[in-house]
């Protein structure tokens, strides 16, 4: 039986739609014609937005600029963020999407000369945030990470994993773009054989491999709630997150939760994929065994059951000087919780979600060895050291090295879509003297 999908396929989708831009026709790249996604760039010009296709960048301002294209492109190319798109009806950004579609397939309609001159080398351009996130929250959603973690430590996890999508409220602040430096972070640490906490820098310096969505809008008032329905339609896109963690400063300091370990940086790869670029890609969650908690009520919903899952394989790469080697393979389908769900629940006790949100699955470990996407869980809290092929050795990350996440979206009969790199290179902690 076909999944019922809450966004409809169309033309955009069409695995057999080619480019007249041939880098977008080339297989494996993250950008075909399929895919389109918004961000923002500057190529000396000053900021504005953008849109994603093989090797180039489509200049929105310059499209407008030449009247190949109007309407709802105008809140892309007037600002230097993506919240005026973000807050835009789904039908109207799905109409741009088109539009562009259009524009650039072999064959389409429009002013070609237009759209050729519009068109940057994405290698002559800096991207820069999407948005300043009105919010960050951060879920921990894997039931693979959670059970490892906890039989790692010797624990039995809180039952709350079970029922709700656990979270905390991240630092928007320190959400930065791919490529930002990785600042080693200097805070109260126990170190390893010691019994009094030392202010010095992090030595246990970590990523975690996680999946975000921004949400558009409007959504809540203060004090209402949304449904699983309406928590959908707020997923406006897509992107890779690496939440850095500073682990021996955030084992010391977890009485309430984490503070300095995770506030530090968060990674974010610069494109935004859209929900309806991803349509082709949505599955049915994980599911629930026999033996693990029902769904609450406002947690559940038909839809939700049949696709709320995406089917993106994710990867992690770690380059200590000898060339990237892929250190994890995982995939955002075995979540134990949606994305839609992470939404609803944020708002299900009152709290008004905005345009701009950034929400993100926490680590997205699977069940396979392979899949584990974390350094400490990688080497079992440190008990077993990270040997790569080259013959470097890891416990944690060390300064220089530099860690890369990816993205594909994967389904048979449809063309794949990816993401762009999320990367981040570590570098000395600011000692003072």
């Amino acid at each position: 039986m076909p999944i019922e999908l809450p966004i409809e396929l169309n033309a955009t989708h069409d695995p057999a739609r080619r480019s007249w831009l041939d880098s977008a026709n080339i297989p494996g790249t993250d950008f075909p014609i399929q895919n389109l996604p918004f961000g923002v760039f500057d190529d000396g010009k000053g900021a504005r937005g953008g849109v994603a296709l093989g090797d180039s960048i489509i200049d929105i301002a310059a499209l407008l600029e030449a009247g190949a294209l109007t309407g709802p492109a105008a809140k892309l190319a007037a600002a230097d963020d993506l919240l005026g798109l973000f807050a835009l009806p789904r039908a109207e950004v799905s109409a741009l999407r088109a539009a562009l579609s259009e524009l650039y397939r072999e064959g389409g309609a429009g002013d070609r000369a237009a759209a050729q001159a519009a068109l940057v080398p994405m290698a002559s351009a800096r991207m820069l945030m999407p948005a300043k996130p009105a919010a960050f929250t951060d879920f921990c959603t894997s039931a693979d990470h959670i059970l490892r973690m906890a039989a790692n430590g010797g624990k039995t996890p809180m039952p709350a994993w079970a029922t709700l999508p656990v979270a905390y409220n991240g630092r928007a602040s320190s959400v930065a773009v791919s490529g930002t430096p990785v600042i080693r972070p200097v805070g109260q640490i126990v170190p390893r054989g010691a019994d009094a906490m030392v202010v010095a820098p992090e030595p246990m310096l970590d990523f975690e491999l996680e999946f975000g969505a921004w949400l558009g809008g409007p959504a809540n008032a203060l004090g209402e709630t949304l449904d699983m329905a309406r928590a959908d339609e707020l997923l406006f896109g897509c992107c890779l997150v690496n939440d850095w963690s500073a682990r021996a400063i955030q084992f010391y300091e977890m009485l309430l939760g984490p503070h300095l370990g995770k506030s530090f940086l968060t990674t974010i790869s610069p494109w935004v994929v859209t929900m309806e670029a991803l349509a082709p890609f949505r599955v049915p969650g994980r599911g629930r065994s026999g033996e693990e908690p029902a769904l609450p009520a406002y947690l559940d919903d038909p839809f939700d059951r049949q696709a709320g899952g995406l089917n993106v394989e994710l990867t992690a790469e770690i380059d200590t000087g000898a060339g990237p080697q892929t250190i994890v393979r995982t995939n955002v389908r075995e979540l134990f919780w949606t994305l839609a769900q992470m939404v609803a629940h944020q708002a299900s006790g009152g709290a008004p979600l905005e345009t701009g949100d950034l929400i993100a699955t926490g680590t997205v470990s699977g069940a396979a060895e392979e899949a584990r996407a974390c350094l400490v869980e990688i080497t079992r809290l440190g008990k077993e050291p990270l040997m790569l092929p080259d013959g470097t050795k890891r416990v944690m990350l060390e300064d220089g090295d530099t860690l890369s996440l990816r993205g594909r979206a994967v389904a048979e009969g449809y063309v794949s879509i990816g993401f762009g790199p999320c990367s981040g290179t570590i570098v000395p902690a600011k000692v003072q003297a």
